[in-house]
């Protein structure tokens, strides 16, 4: 039998394991961990990168119009002046003045309790998947208590940036219940600052990068001039970015520290930028479900017009279900010519480009699809982390942990092992396999232990194969034992066959 762990409890079985197998660290440990960071370990490192390069190969040296970029950190503040983020990159931000607990004002609901047309309190909740059940859990809780007669109105849960300030004294803190704990919303500024140079005045202050967007658009002309772009072409990125988040939550999903995966799609402003957007969403989709997520959980959330930034046109967030809910994974936007011409008018260099085959020379609108490498750990992890029952050595039937990660990305591709380690020609067959696998493969060698202990030490790491050589190996037709992750199931191949079949199943 192959189960999903229960939701309520998978965040934290997934969390125990990435620090139990050596995937993810809180960082700074030994001195109490720092809210918002993470360190990964060897297998983290090894899924990473895995992520990483797959998208790189996929998306960029698989493609001709793609280019790659690797831009700063730390760029020149005007940057961030000209793109709006110095006077407009924050989130609402609400202080509980009793318990000191701050909340983003958007990821905080609130609602009147209304008995027979009479308000009798307000309820708040933090945003959860099962915000609106606890909210209704808790005005039934207030009616109950008031000892009032009727019927209770509909939850209509609101979140605190549509608050009025007479409200502000009746809302209760979620971590008080104390009605008129909360401040009003106010900005927070989300930029990290830093001092470049000798000097600490204001004329030495700049910032980490809060998305790596503006790096692509800073070097779109060098691209233009030195890569023999024609339109549509696309640059790639993937780097490092910073936010000051008031809240970082929900393990690796929101950090102050993460990493982008991002692709600025240059397009002529007479394109059929509707049927281009479209495109780009199904190779999203058609790239997650490649890396193992399975389709049915990824959904399409379509932004309403009246939502969108004053620039864009259109945006689509691809959605998948993490532990903690439904939430966004990759979003893809048509951002217009916004960005390159905030930079052609306070840098004062042109963005034009010329179209050859329009004979045209504009400023190029963008499409954007932009994805969090952290957010696509734990979107692998979540759909990878399985509970089901196999046979041990004896033949009793017990619960076994296993992550079915495609081998695209597996941190350790296959695990090799001799049946026995007290047996010289096994342990040296055994090794020379090792060898020549570990020159084109992340594989690990494991001779400790019963063989089925062995099996299922990979099988929670995530391994798809095992590979043990046997007696029949040496005393045979030199054919070893390939064992799949998911179904146990085991046949016998040659080594050729073993490498031929890796190479399908890993590169192909």
């Amino acid at each position: 039998m192959t189960a999903k762990a229960s939701s309520d409890g998978l965040m934290e079985e997934i969390v125990g394991l990435c620090k139990r197998r050596g995937f993810i660290f809180p960082s700074s440990e030994i001195y109490g961990g720092y809210n918002g960071f993470y360190d990964y370990g060897p297998l983290g490192v090894e899924l990473r990168n895995n992520i990483k390069q797959a998208w790189w190969r996929d998306m960029v040296q698989r493609r001709d119009n793609i280019e790659g970029l690797d831009s700063t950190i730390i760029m020149h503040p005007d940057i961030w002046k000209a793109s709006g983020h110095v006077d407009g990159f924050s989130d609402p931000m609400v202080d509980c003045r009793e318990s000191k607990l701050r909340y983003r004002a958007d990821q905080l609901f609130f609602a009147p309790v209304i008995v027979a047309g009479e308000t009798i309190g307000y309820v708040s909740v933090v945003e959860c998947p099962e915000q609106q059940e606890i909210a209704e859990k808790a005005a039934a809780d207030i009616k109950r208590k008031a000892a009032k007669q009727g019927t209770l109105e509909p939850i209509v849960l609101k979140d605190y940036t549509e608050s009025k300030p007479e409200e502000y004294d009746l809302v209760p803190s979620p971590a008080t219940g104390k009605p008129g704990s909360l401040t009003a919303p106010r900005e927070f500024k989300l930029m990290f600052e830093t001092k470049v140079g000798p000097l600490a005045d204001e004329s030495a202050v700049a910032y980490l990068r809060p998305e790596t967007a503006q790096g692509i658009f800073a070097n779109y002309k060098n691209i233009v001039d030195t890569g023999r772009v024609k339109i549509p072409f696309g640059i790639a990125q993937i780097g490092k970015a910073f936010r000051n988040e008031i809240t970082p939550r929900n393990f690796i999903f929101r950090s102050r520290e993460f990493e982008q995966m991002e692709i600025e799609y240059f397009i002529s402003p007479s394109a059929d930028w509707k049927t281009l957007h479209r495109e780009w969403i199904d190779t999203c989709i058609d790239w997650l479900v490649s890396i193992g997520l399975p389709r049915a959980s990824i959904t399409e959330d379509i932004h309403p017009e009246d939502k969108l930034a004053f620039y864009s046109r259109a945006t689509t967030d691809l959605m998948f279900q993490f532990p903690h809910g439904e939430q966004e994974l990759w979003g893809i936007a048509c951002r217009g010519d916004y960005d390159l011409k905030q930079h052609q008018e306070h840098s004062g260099k042109s963005m034009t480009i010329f179209d050859e085959a329009s004979k045209e020379k504009f400023v190029p609108h963008v499409i954007e699809p932009s994805l969090g490498v952290d957010r696509t750990i734990l979107a692998v992890l979540t759909a990878a982390y399985t509970i089901d029952e196999v046979p041990n050595d004896k033949g009793k039937v017990e619960p076994r942990t296993l992550l079915k990660f495609s081998p695209k990305i597996a941190p350790v591709k296959a695990a090799i092992f001799p049946l026995l380690k007290n047996k010289p020609e096994l342990v040296e067959r055994a090794q020379a396999l090792y060898k020549k696998l570990q020159r084109r493969w992340n594989v690990f060698y494991d001779a400790s232990g019963a063989i089925g202990r062995r099996y299922r030490r990979q099988d929670e790491i995530g391994t798809p194969f095992g590979i043990t050589i046997d007696f029949d190996t040496i005393e045979k037709d030199g054919t070893v034992t390939l064992r799949d992750r998911d179904t146990c199931e085991q046949r016998r191949v040659t080594e050729d066959e073993l490498i031929q079949f890796l190479e399908e199943q890993i590169d192909g």
